[in-house]
């Protein structure tokens, strides 16, 4: 065989010669598991057929074929059906190999018609002809399909997949852009164009990716995946276009997705930055109260909302009393927020899905970012590990904020403390086209005392390794394994010794997961996977703390439990209009011995005094099972590109839950696992929204509707003692609960005044009935939750006034909180005592506040060794002293009535960053 270009074109002009047409050679031959050059000298030595090709154009797939008696054509058809290359017979049966294109027979005989310049494309095709071929140039030229004889009149389909050559991770909402057509990258990573056979031109842009450009050929249908390296650029301006109408597009209903980037501008309290506190201003997402630990969404309790760092569960979220987020903000790429129907992918909580992604560190250069404020300072440094293919991000956060306590006018607090810290890091590698893998670990710290005799602490841990896997074009998965764990303690160190202790409690989750997407066609995305998570909790545990202690020891028994689950989904698109998101994810969930459980009359109100059985279980012994399938289904009909109706259902299953009689979420409260007393917490939401932008996308507006039932919700009985506690469910009440809302937003997204309005009116209800008067509460009538507040307005300005200089503005309102007030006194046995109103008659005074902010940035020179921005702003600059609590003492006989607030005066701030 002849391997060389120099005979290729030889034998190509060859081909132009005029000769007479034979009678087509027919003969036998049968092959197995060959390579397509083998069964080509095979053909070789049977005929007189000789092959001339480059031997790159040939792989080493192999072939099984039985031919009887056929043509070399129908042999040569078969052969090359699923690879780009076609082939010409000459009449000295010369048979020559071409990639892509058609070689045609000149038409000098009249009897075929001769292709014309518009038959096939225009550039880079081997077409034969008298006289010496010259090849064209076809570097960086792409080659998509094979040509066929009726190509002409035909379009094709050019799809692929974008995806981030350092990570392997698909790039989503990339504009890719071939002649005056656009498309938008999915979720995948994937796109399609439909063209003409001919010569294009395809280019991608986008802020911190490396924009391109490739010259492609189309003969036919076929794919051409896109390898996009990380850049980055210091702009005059950044305007960002790719997902300006994802709101219209997308199906998910309430979803928010915020960049941490974006909200560096926005005045916040001692001048941190947090994406969290920023999530609160957006409709449907409240606070308890400033400075409370945790958030409340649509209704929900604090401990319904599943936090997730890099996949791997944080239980607390925040540091010093809630006043800052757990999570480092400059190593934080986005948050989103699923307040609807949330991924099937995701399960155990009832009201939302926060999920946040770590930045990936720089595999190109070593970059930092850092800040320093009169509370707190911050540093992150990223570099490459191996160039172009591995990195690593590391954050650390610290507070250096005891000064405040001890500058307060007030002195029971001179020896009070309160610090933390946190550290994070996050290391990428890609080791191949198909194979990356990540892993992050993070650590959060915080202890305070706010009296001179107890120091409490608490912290968060976490590490997750997550290994992606590219089978093809089609299929995608990720496999992640998890280990959270959360813990607190109390040292309490009195003088005298007779009552100190130690007293501990930690929760300990190891989840182990497996998700595949697979893009079956342009009408079905599938996601399927298998998810388990190990729980072990340690309720508590109180030990003298030295021979002096009087204090008994107290150990709390163990809890364990397998939470597990099956998840799928289709997005199915029935056409351009009209997109339909269907999920299915069953749970099964075990309580695991080793334990002992208290069974109780069902007679009789549940404590101590019903027990009738106390049931010993071995380990691992299943002690009680439940069971449930939800169904999360979205919808979203686009009547016009800037207008679409959407709809949502969801029903969730929560089998671990907070145990706190506080009014918002503490560092002490205890988790704990459902079992044969205390079952798990189930909730049914629907929700229907309305979405249009404006001005090209400039503005957008949003109104969603929403209402949502929960069942066996938990409360506790005035009084209740939920710390180091074995018989913690004759604390409990488990009860029904309703909540339902209408959410408003308006936002602006560029330009010299931008920001957003949001409003939400919404009522929240629980119900706690029973056939026992102890455990009923108002009368077993539905009353306004903790969480309640109807009306809750945020408003967020940043005006930029030149480039280096903005001013940015909050304000918020909410509806005071539920308060239960006492009415009236009475006297008994020579006793005052106190008559309460029904639970949460009344609330405590409206919430308002108003922050501002002076924004500068450094100048914007590219070449410097660091770009700064300085932050000066004030928050409660009206100094409106708002009540977190109401409460009452009785003292000397009277009833008095207090009130506490966390900053009941203007606080300015100002804060230095800066990138190098």
């Amino acid at each position: 065989m002849k391997f060389t270009q120099t005979l290729l074109f030889f034998f190509c002009g060859l081909t132009l010669l005029i000769g007479q047409e034979k009678e087509p050679l027919k003969f036998s031959l049968d092959y197995k598991e060959s390579t397509a050059k083998e069964v080509l000298e095979k053909i070789e030595t049977k005929t007189p057929y000789r092959f001339y090709f480059l031997e790159s154009w040939l792989d080493n797939t192999k072939h099984t074929g039985s031919y009887k008696n056929q043509t070399l054509e129908s042999i040569l058809d078969v052969l090359f059906k699923s690879t780009i290359l076609n082939y010409y017979i000459t009449d000295e049966n010369k048979v020559v190999l071409s990639q892509n294109s058609l070689i045609y027979r000149p038409d000098l005989t009249g009897l075929f018609k001769k292709p014309t310049t518009n038959d096939r494309p225009k550039q880079n095709v081997i077409v034969a002809k008298q006289g010496p071929l010259t090849p064209v140039n076809t570097d960086k030229i792409y080659r998509i399909g094979k040509e066929t004889l009726d190509s002409k009149n035909k379009r094709y389909t050019l799809s692929g997949k974008v995806i981030n050559s350092t990570t392997n991770e698909p790039i989503s909402d990339l504009v890719v852009t071939i002649g005056k057509q656009n498309v938008v990258t999915d979720k995948f990573g994937a796109y399609k164009f439909l063209l003409s056979p001919g010569v294009y031109t395809l280019e991608t842009k986008a802020i911190g990716i490396t924009n391109t450009k490739k010259t492609l050929v189309l003969y036919n249908s076929g794919t051409l995946n896109i390898g996009l390296e990380e850049s980055s650029e210091f702009l005059d301006e950044v305007v960002i276009n790719a997902d300006r109408d994802k709101n219209i597009k997308e199906v998910t209903t309430s979803v928010t997705q915020i960049k941490a980037e974006d909200i560096k501008t926005i005045p916040l309290i001692l001048g941190e930055r947090d994406i969290l506190k920023v999530a609160t201003t957006l409709p449907g997402i409240k606070t308890a109260g400033e400075g409370a630990m945790g958030f409340s969404v649509r209704g929900g309790k604090t401990d319904q909302n599943l936090i997730l760092l890099d996949d791997g569960v944080v239980y607390n979220p925040t540091h010093f009393f809630g006043i800052f987020s757990g999570v480092n903000p400059f190593t934080t790429g986005t948050v989103k927020i699923y307040k609807g129907s949330a991924p099937a992918e995701y399960g155990g909580r009832l009201s939302s899905v926060i999920d946040i992604s770590t930045k990936t560190g720089s595999n190109e250069a070593f970059k930092g970012e850092a800040s320093i404020g009169p509370v707190t300072s911050n540093i992150t440094l990223e570099t490459p590990v191996i160039k172009d293919k591995s990195s690593i991000i590391v954050g650390a956060r610290g507070t250096y904020s005891n000064w405040i306590l001890k500058s307060l006018d007030d002195t029971s607090l001179d020896n009070s403390q309160a610090s933390f810290f946190d550290v994070i890091s996050k290391y990428t590698h890609k080791l191949n086209d198909k194979n990356s893998i990540e892993a992050t670990g993070y650590y959060s710290y915080d202890d305070y005392k706010i009296t001179s005799d107890s120091l409490n602490s608490y912290s968060n841990s976490l590490v997750s390794l997550k290994w992606k896997h590219n089978f093809n074009e089609k299929t995608n998965s990720t496999l992640l394994l998890a280990n959270s764990q959360y813990q607190f303690n109390i040292d309490y160190d009195k003088e005298g010794g007779a009552s100190n202790f130690n007293l501990n409690y930690s929760l300990n989750e190891t989840h182990l997961k497996l998700k595949i997407d697979y893009r079956l066609n342009e009408k079905h995305k599938f996601d399927y996977g298998i998810s388990t998570k190990l729980y072990n909790v340690n309720p508590g545990s109180k030990t003298p703390k030295d021979n002096a202690s009087l204090i008994n020891p107290v150990q709390v028994q163990k809890e364990r439990a397998l939470e597990s689950a099956l998840f799928f989904s289709d997005d199915y698109k029935m056409n351009d209009k009209f997109l339909i998101n269907l999920g299915l994810r069953y749970s099964l969930y075990a309580s695991l011995g080793k334990g002992t459980r208290n069974i109780y009359d069902p007679s009789l109100p549940i404590s101590p005094l019903s027990i009738t059985e106390v049931k010993t279980y071995d380990n691992n012994e299943v002690i009680q099972t439940y069971s449930g399938l939800g169904l999360k289904a979205s919808a979203r009909y686009a009547f016009t590109p800037t207008f679409s109706l959407k709809a949502s259902f969801n029903n969730s299953f929560q089998y671990i839950q907070s145990l706190s009689n506080n009014t918002t979420a503490s560092p002490t409260d205890t988790w704990r696992l459902s079992d044969n007393n205390i079952k798990p917490q189930e909730s049914t939401q629907v929700t229907l929204g309305a979405y249009q932008n404006l001005g090209d996308d400039l503005y957008e507006i949003s109104v969603e509707g929403y209402y949502k039932t929960s069942k066996n919700i938990l409360d506790y009985k005035i009084g209740a003692d939920l710390l180091i506690n074995p018989t913690i469910e004759t604390e409990v009440l488990q009860g029904v609960g309703k909540a339902y809302g209408v959410e408003f937003l308006l936002k602006k997204k560029t330009g010299k005044l931008n920001g957003w309005l949001g409003y939400t009116y919404s009522r929240t209800y629980s119900k706690f009935d029973s056939n026992f008067a102890e455990e009923k509460i108002n009368n077993g009538d539905y009353f306004p939750s903790n969480i309640d507040k109807p009306h809750d307005l945020s408003l967020v300005l940043n005006y930029k006034m030149t480039k280096r200089f903005s001013w940015s503005m909050n304000f918020a309102y909410q509806t005071g909180r539920p308060v239960t007030y006492p009415v009236g006194k009475y006297n008994y046995n020579g006793s005052q005592y106190v008559f309460y109103s029904d639970h949460n008659k009344f609330r405590i005074p409206d919430y308002y506040r108003m922050d501002i902010g002076l924004n500068i940035e450094g100048n914007h020179k590219i070449k410097k060794f660091a770009h700064s921005f300085w932050n000066i702003s004030i928050y409660n600059v009206l100094g409106r002293n708002n009540p977190y609590s109401v409460f009452f003492v009785t003292k000397d006989g009277k009833i008095n009535a207090y009130k506490s607030s966390i900053f009941s005066v203007p606080v300015p701030t100002i804060t230095y960053n800066f990138k190098f």
